[in-house]
């Protein structure tokens, strides 16, 4: 594991390097949705102190498990609302802010001291499979958005289409970088949008090289683990 998060980590910095910005620009999320408790505590013992996970029970249960550590949370999948109250106090960030219903239950149930770092999610490549605000629903909504005071919004988080390998994935992410600038023009003042939270495993260097800021990584950080 130790090699396969050096070797990200590499991977990362020769990205960034690439699209004229430095590693520290670049925020690794490491996905441990398909890991135990005790790989994910293997992964933070190695340094990695920013979690992804997708599956709330999950998250739940490893939270408690490695309270120790004090990781921090990232919630990557799709919220139901029914499990926000308990979820949204984890948290250190929540990626998968894909409609105006779960931003406003995140908000009623963020319970820090300081507003919770929350991404719109955008569906980016209009996949039916994948949840997040269409593209033209976002600006029209930004306003009830910047109203949610227990929110802190700082930016767009996508994925790529299932179809079209890294050709498509990186027109994908050059059209969620293209749709942040164009919504900044805009944008109310209580709103940020300098973040991407863009890219995978298989395709987070050409998030990089399109502007990602935080990069979602998980089998590559488990390769060869039995």
């Amino acid at each position: 594991m130790r090699e396969n998060l050096d070797r990200v980590r590499d991977q990362i910095a020769e990205a960034a390097q690439a699209s004229g910005r430095t590693v520290d620009e670049v925020r690794l999320i490491g996905v441990t949705k398909y890991v135990d408790i005790e790989t994910t505590q293997a992964l933070l013992e190695l340094g990695c102190q920013d979690l992804g996970e997708s599956r709330p029970q999950q998250l739940w249960a490893k939270a408690e498990a490695l309270a120790s550590y004090s990781p921090h949370w990232h919630m990557i999948g799709h919220l139901q609302r029914n499990k926000t109250k308990r979820t949204i106090p984890l948290l250190s960030v929540l990626h998968s802010g894909d409609s105006l219903r779960l931003l406003k239950a995140a908000d009623n149930d963020w319970t820090g001291d300081a507003p919770l770092a929350t991404f719109i999610e955008v569906n980016i490549s209009g996949d039916d499979a994948k949840g997040g605000f269409p593209p033209a629903d976002i600006a029209p909504a930004l306003r009830q958005i910047a109203a949610l005071k227990r929110l802190r919004i700082v930016g767009l988080m996508g994925m790529a289409s299932l179809e079209g390998g890294r050709t498509q994935a990186q027109k994908d992410f050059a059209g969620l970088r293209e749709l942040r600038d164009q919504l900044r023009s805009d944008c109310p003042e209580e709103v940020s949008l300098d973040e991407l939270s863009m890219g995978m495993s298989h395709d987070f260097d050409l998030a990089i090289r399109e502007g990602a800021t935080m990069v979602r990584v998980g089998s590559s950080l488990f390769e060869g683990l039995s």
